[in-house]
């Protein structure tokens, strides 16, 4: 039996790939070519990635296959040594735009001289006409030739018929002007989507290159980030951005994090926090210990992501790109159909309909009905991640405002996640720091809230932790382990009525506590309780105002899921203003109820830390991290992480992805009235050339500045009314 073959990658940049119809003319191309795998088009970053097998093909080839159509492409490591050279291509149509739409202007202003007329047009004119069609057709022909030689007909093809058309039926000025508009679109089209494109190369730029590393013996040196290993240590200066992610082990500041998180007011920053490549240093000198290399910091993370996002489609873009497949076959025969019937049927003038189906070829163009989508869609990404929301695709972008059920975590969520030992109370003569000894022993394996707490409250106190064998987890429940020998078990009142050590003493001692203002645990030997724990978390002071928000939003149902005990569940639900709530839930039980509100119809959002709660994340139709600051575990876990532990950004996130499928609404509505419109002027003469691509130009521009308009999308909007 053979193997599966050998798996290679390689990207390329591809010139001028701004039209979805040039991917699908690549696709073709690549359609049947031996060794080829899979393709991957990203038309926001004009890159193609070829998956192949390299025994078949290699890249020289791939590349020759893109030639073919036209189409210049490099590899994108040979592109890096010239980052300049995109900009010179836009250049270089510009002013052979510039040169066409001059021509053209010449033309017309010759057409008054009293000379002798080429096919009704003075040879002046027909001359300056020549060369503005020629300029204008410099980039224009090897991309026609490309797709005519294939016999897959494109809007490059299409134009040139138009053009030619026009030409033979003496309308040497339309001919012309056609030419010029369309070069025009192309150049504009390239722009505008240049613009989404600099918005997300906003985002690479936003960490400096090179970082000042200083060596045991004092001095410092700048290097290339990349050459800066975990554990050196950087010094940044007041205003300078810190290079790479790190722990502060010197000095004192604060920090601008809204480039990466989104906080609008700076972080106080000491010895022992957390920094973060490309936010900025507002005060004071300090050094940082690299955490991450450059390829592994949070700013390196959300491009990362970003970029991902792009190369999912959304509903909308997978929508527009089946109607587009049947759409432009549908004109194309339309348009020989009004060529062909009304000379044979009507006996009209043949000529008068061959100029009446050019010009329903030049309006079937579908580049502003496709292209508005993925502007949009990537523009609304862009703006979240600016906001400190990384959204991991347009589906998610475009899903998240059609909730239903918001489903919270308490802890870390809906609550600060810090919470604090409040009292120890001992049982059976055991004393509190030999109660806090053990428990401390037991939880200094875990990483939950409760333990991190308890064996923080054991330190304050100057208890040592013995160490502790055999540890073991129980999700939602507790932990055992053995002391010096000794098996001990905490847990809350479930874990230890399941393992039987919860007698009567115990069982009042946490109904008493289990009240609006404590989770309750117990520490117990493998045969007779040794003590209760009291631990409080308070609400976020954002919780209430975004339950709030959410509500007015129109979210229907809005719930809280926790593994705590009744009483703070409830206390906690009333105060954040949450009306359901379901209490003492393990990671499975959190699951089933979100597949029992799927199971109803509803689509279910569930918000939580990233890690105890993944599988509800994994099982609700979106899942939201909170992130604080963008930990690993946040990024990878949810559909959408938020950078920050600001629940704010829910209602905005629901407000943003709403505008979002609006604008994109009124794109596909303003595309498809265009065509709609002219073709029918077309079709009863009171529509020509120009008139047809100046409407195709202007509808594609439109629908792109408006998608555009999402990239202004700040914090600001968080105040504007669902």
């Amino acid at each position: 039996m053979m193997g599966a073959p050998h798996n290679t990658q390689t990207t390329l940049q591809v010139a001028g790939m701004d039209c979805p119809d040039e991917i699908e003319e690549l696709r073709r191309a690549f359609a049947g070519q031996a060794g080829i795998l899979d393709l991957s088009f990203n038309l926001m970053r004009s890159t193609i990635t070829v998956s192949f097998d390299p025994s078949a093909t290699d890249s020289e080839q791939i590349i020759s296959i893109v030639l073919a159509t036209g189409t210049k492409a490099t590899l994108l490591s040979d592109r890096a040594a010239s980052p300049n050279s995109q900009d010179s291509g836009e250049g270089k149509a510009l002013s052979l735009t510039v040169m066409a739409g001059f021509c053209t202007a010449v033309g017309l202003a010759l057409g008054w001289l009293p000379v002798v007329a080429f096919h009704n047009t003075p040879w002046p004119s027909a001359i300056a006409y020549s060369i503005a069609i020629a300029a204008a057709w410099w980039h224009i022909a090897p991309k026609a030739w490309g797709a005519a030689r294939r016999f897959r007909p494109d809007m490059n093809v299409l134009m040139t018929i138009a053009v030619v058309g026009a030409i033979g039926l003496g309308e040497w000025f339309e001919a012309s002007t056609v030419a010029f508009l369309f070069m025009l679109s192309n150049w504009l089209e390239s722009w505008s989507v240049g613009r989404a494109r600099r918005a997300i190369q906003s985002l690479m730029e936003l960490a400096p290159p090179i970082a000042r590393v200083q060596h045991g013996d004092g001095t410092e040196i700048e290097v290339d980030t990349g050459e800066v290993e975990v554990g050196n240590r950087v010094v940044v200066k007041p205003g300078e951005k810190f290079p790479l992610d790190g722990r502060m082990v010197e000095g004192r500041t604060s920090a601008n994090q809204a480039p990466i998180t989104g906080e609008s007011i700076p972080v106080n920053k000491t010895v022992g926090d957390e920094v973060f490549a490309g936010t900025i240093n507002q005060e004071g000198a300090v050094v940082v210990e690299v955490t991450k290399p450059v390829g592994d910091t949070v700013l390196a993370g959300v491009i990362r992501l970003v970029e991902e996002a792009q190369a999912r489609s959304s509903p909308s873009e997978r929508f527009v790109d089946r109607f587009a497949l049947y759409y432009t076959p549908a004109v194309i025969v339309v348009a020989i159909l009004v060529f062909v019937l009304p000379p044979l049927v009507a006996g009209g003038d043949s000529g008068t309909w061959l100029y009446r189906s050019l010009v329903l070829l030049v309006i079937a163009c579908p580049c502003a009905l496709v292209i508005s989508t993925p502007v949009t869609i990537v523009s609304g990404l862009t703006a979240a991640a600016r906001n400190g929301v990384l959204i991991k695709g347009g589906e998610y972008l475009e899903s998240v405002g059609k909730a239903d059920v918001i489903a919270f975590d308490k802890t870390g969520t809906l609550t600060r996640g810090r919470p604090i030992v409040e009292r120890v109370i001992p049982i059976n003569n055991t004393t509190v720091s030999r109660l806090l000894e053990l428990a401390s022993a037991v939880e200094q394996r875990s990483e939950h809230w409760i333990a991190e707490a308890i064996v923080a409250h054991a330190r304050k106190e100057g208890i040592v932790s013995p160490p502790c064998d055999n540890y073991i987890a129980f999700a939602g429940k507790g932990a055992k382990a053995q002391v010096d020998g000794k098996t001990y078990l905490i847990g809350n009142h479930r874990f230890l009525e399941e393992e039987n050590t919860c007698t009567e003493e115990v069982h009042r001692a946490m109904l008493e506590h289990e009240d609006c203002h404590h989770t309750v645990v117990a520490l117990s030997s493998d045969d007779s309780p040794l003590g209760v724990f009291l631990l409080a978390d308070s609400p976020r002071k954002e919780a209430r105002d975004s339950v709030e928000e959410l509500r007015a939003c129109g979210v229907s149902t809005i719930l809280m899921l926790t593994g705590d005990n009744e009483g703070t569940a409830r206390a906690v639900a009333q105060e954040c203003g949450v009306t359901e709530y379901r209490a003492e839930f393990l990671p499975a039980d959190k699951v089933q109820a979100i597949e029992d509100y799927k199971a109803r119809g509803q689509r279910v959002v569930m918000v939580g830390d990233g890690i105890n709660d993944a599988p509800a994340l994994a099982a609700a139709h979106i899942g939201i991290a909170m992130g604080d600051g963008g930990t690993d575990a946040s990024l990878e876990t949810a559909d959408i992480g938020l950078m920050k532990d600001d629940l704010r950004k829910l209602p905005w996130l629901i407000r943003h992805s709403r505008r979002t499928r609006a604008i994109i609404a009124q794109n596909i509505a303003l595309s498809l009235a265009v065509k709609v419109l002219f073709a029918a002027l077309a079709v009863i003469g009171l529509a020509n050339l120009w008139m047809a691509i100046a409407a195709d130009t202007g509808a594609s521009l439109v629908v792109t500045f408006n998608g555009l308009r999402l990239l202004r999308s700040n914090d600001r909007d968080m105040s504007v009314s669902c």
